[in-house]
C-alpha cells in the first residue's frame, strides 16, 4: 500500500517523472511482443515497478510521457489509481531530451527526479539517494552514478574530491570511476538551462548535462552499486537476476 509520508522521510516532497516514449525497437526485433514499459520483471511491468518505488519516496506528483503509438501503455496507466496527481503526456518526440522538456511543463514547484522506464536499480539505494537530495539545501542537482559499466555508449562522469561533478565525457580516461546511471535529480535552475538548450537546438541528454556544468550549476554525484538498462531481450533475465 502506498503511503505519502513516514517517520523516516523528510517533510519536503519530490516530483517524479518517467520517460517512456521510446519505441523499444531492439526488443521488438528480438521477439519481445509487449511494449517496453509493460515488459515484466518478476511479474510486474517495468513502469509499474518504477511507479511503486516513487510512491514510496514522498511524492508530490508523477509525470509520464508515452509516444502516440503506445495505446496499450496509455490505457494501462489510465487504469491506475495513484495517491498523487498523474500528469500523462501522450506525444511522440525525437529524443529523450525533448521528452524531458514535455513532461517538465507539468512539474509542481520544488525538486524533481527523472529517469527512463528501462532504468533498473535497487529500491533501497534509490531511497537513500532521494533522502540525500532532499536534505541538501545547496546543490542544484543530484545525478545517480555507478562504477558498473554495462552500457553500449556510457557517459563518463568526472568528479572532484567532494563528489561534485566537473565534467561529462564520452570517452574514458585513466582513473575514471563512474558513468551516468540515467537518474536525474534536479531543481528549478536546471529547467532554465533546459529551456535554453531547446532554443539552441540541443537534442541529447548528455549535451544538456554538459550545459548544466557550463552554466555553473552545483551538481553532486551519488553512487549506486549497480544500475542497468533493459535494451535487449537478454537484458530482461539479467535485470531479474540483479533484483532477485
Amino acid at each position: 500500500m502506498w503511503s505519502l509520508t513516514s517517520p523516516n522521510q523528510p517533510t519536503n516532497n519530490m516530483n517524479y517523472a518517467i520517460i517512456a516514449a521510446g519505441e523499444g525497437s531492439r526488443l521488438v526485433q528480438e521477439g519481445v511482443k509487449l511494449p517496453k514499459p509493460l515488459v515484466h520483471l518478476h511479474g510486474t511491468p517495468m513502469i509499474k515497478r518504477l511507479i511503486d518505488i516513487f510512491m514510496d519516496c514522498n511524492p508530490t506528483s508523477l509525470s509520464i510521457i508515452v509516444n502516440e503509438h503506445m495505446t496499450e501503455v496509455r490505457r494501462y496507466l489510465e487504469s491506475l489509481t495513484l495517491p498523487v496527481p498523474l500528469n500523462l503526456v501522450v506525444k511522440t518526440t525525437p529524443s529523450s531530451m525533448h521528452s524531458f522538456y514535455e513532461v517538465s511543463r507539468d512539474f509542481a514547484p520544488g525538486k524533481f527526479c527523472l529517469t527512463t522506464v528501462d532504468t533498473i536499480f535497487r529500491p533501497e539505494e534509490f531511497k537513500a539517494y532521494i533522502k540525500a537530495f532532499e536534505a541538501d539545501e545547496n546543490a542544484d542537482g543530484y545525478m545517480a552514478v555507478t562504477s558498473f559499466i554495462d552500457d553500449e555508449k556510457p557517459l563518463y562522469i568526472d568528479t572532484d574530491s567532494s563528489m561534485r561533478i566537473t565534467a561529462f565525457r564520452d570517452k574514458p580516461w585513466d582513473g575514471v570511476r563512474y558513468i551516468s546511471g540515467g537518474i536525474y535529480g534536479l531543481t528549478t535552475p536546471a529547467l532554465r538551462v533546459l529551456e535554453q538548450c531547446m532554443e539552441q537546438g540541443v537534442s541529447r541528454m548528455r549535451n544538456y548535462q554538459r550545459a548544466l556544468v557550463d552554466a555553473g550549476l552545483d551538481l553532486k554525484a551519488f553512487a549506486f552499486n549497480k544500475i542497468i538498462d533493459v535494451d535487449h531481450a537478454g537484458d530482461i533475465a539479467t535485470a531479474e537476476d540483479f533484483l532477485r
